[in-house]
């Protein structure tokens, strides 16, 4: 049986997150931290490492919490009602494959670095396609005497510039497979690519025969972990989704309660009340969804993909809906640079695409129910 209510520790969890963001994230930092190169800042990074929070799902051998889905997802839902800006859901996904890989030489050596804030990692996914499906992954990858030269391009990558370590995605033969390369090696460039959502930054990586020692996983190993590693950030992100949803019910019906228009308070005319209703709808329905996915990503349930894509599919499109019906609600001050919506609003925009959006999901969807 399934109980849809978060167990204690993971209120408690919850609320110290979003305790720590309120105390070292307001939106003043935030909108600071959009303007920089990186939106990355150690003082606050140092302080979600200090809380264990970047190795939440990593296994303790590896000095992580060994939490579950569910756990990161009251974690992210925090994260999300802060548009929290860096690179914590990038190093996420990076070190969830990294200990999905089963190289377990390589984990030893680099997870509880990263667990302890001396590393960050990311992965290198997307080509020209645009595609988020592995298979579509054509960056070149050949082995020379034990090491392993890349060439190709990636883009979009998230937070290349501030990562130690990018775990590259390419083709070794009719294999799939994950090299990582430091930061700063010979034929590796990374430059900035323009992004609506300021508060994090994606890069295009360009790989001119940059040779690395370290194969991290190869074939079945490498689609697995990545899978696995894949549908967890993607159910993170769902969390984040819910949260800023939230975020934009609280601000929305505050203003509803306040603002005066014609001599009555605007949440007095039906108009306005219709967009809240809406909103809340929407809001409750996504979280019910992503935090259905992330149970039965956490039980590793038969339908935990299909689960996986369902959230997805429907987060993606529930925050656009939620963030449009919010602007509506505020009127005039909704779309301006001042009011904080738009952050939630490109975080949103940002999120339906990231790990594919409601289309992409509904197509996996579709081939998962028809098979």
């Amino acid at each position: 049986a399934m109980d849809f209510e978060l167990s204690k520790p993971q209120k408690m969890l919850q609320d110290s997150v979003k305790e720590f963001l309120t105390r070292h994230c307001g939106f003043e930092k935030i909108r600071e931290l959009m303007e920089t190169d990186t939106a990355h800042d150690a003082e606050l990074w140092e302080g979600l490492t200090d809380q264990g929070w970047v190795a939440l799902t990593l296994p303790e051998e590896y000095e992580g919490l060994e939490l579950g889905a569910v756990d990161l997802v009251a974690v992210t839902e925090a994260m999300g009602s802060f548009t929290m800006p860096g690179p914590f859901l990038s190093n996420t996904w990076a070190s969830d494959l990294i200990a999905a890989s089963g190289n377990e030489a390589f984990a030893k050596e680099v997870l509880p670095v990263v667990a302890d804030g001396e590393k960050k990692v990311t992965v290198a996914l997307l080509e020209e396609s645009g595609s988020w499906d592995p298979n579509q992954c054509a960056l070149s990858v050949t082995e020379d005497n034990g090491s392993f030269k890349l060439t190709g391009e990636k883009l979009f990558v998230p937070d290349a510039e501030v990562a130690d370590l990018i775990l590259v995605v390419g083709r070794l033969g009719d294999d799939l497979a994950v090299v990582s390369l430091a930061q700063g090696a010979d034929g590796l460039t990374v430059e900035p690519m323009s992004a609506m959502d300021a508060t994090r930054k994606l890069y295009k990586v360009s790989l001119d025969g940059a040779v690395s020692d370290t194969l991290v996983a190869r074939g079945k190993e490498a689609e697995e972990a990545l899978h696995r590693a894949t549908r967890l950030a993607t159910v993170a992100v769902c969390g984040e989704l819910v949260g800023g949803m939230q975020w934009v019910l609280d601000t929305t019906v505050e203003y509803a309660k306040t603002r005066e228009q014609f001599g009555r308070v605007i949440g007095s005319f039906q108009a306005v009340q219709h967009h809240c209703a809406d909103i809340l709808y929407f809001l409750e329905s996504a979280r019910s969804a992503a935090y259905y996915a992330a149970w039965a990503v956490s039980v590793d349930d038969p339908g935990a993909d299909l689960a996986v894509s369902v959230a997805k599919a429907y987060c993606s499109d529930a925050a656009r809906v939620v963030g449009n019906h919010g602007i509506q609600a505020h009127g005039g001050i909704g779309f301006t640079w001042e009011h904080d919506l738009h952050l939630f609003y490109k975080r949103a925009k940002s999120n339906e695409i990231l790990f594919g959006d409601a289309t992409y999901h509904r197509d996996l969807i579709s081939a998962m129910v028809i098979d």
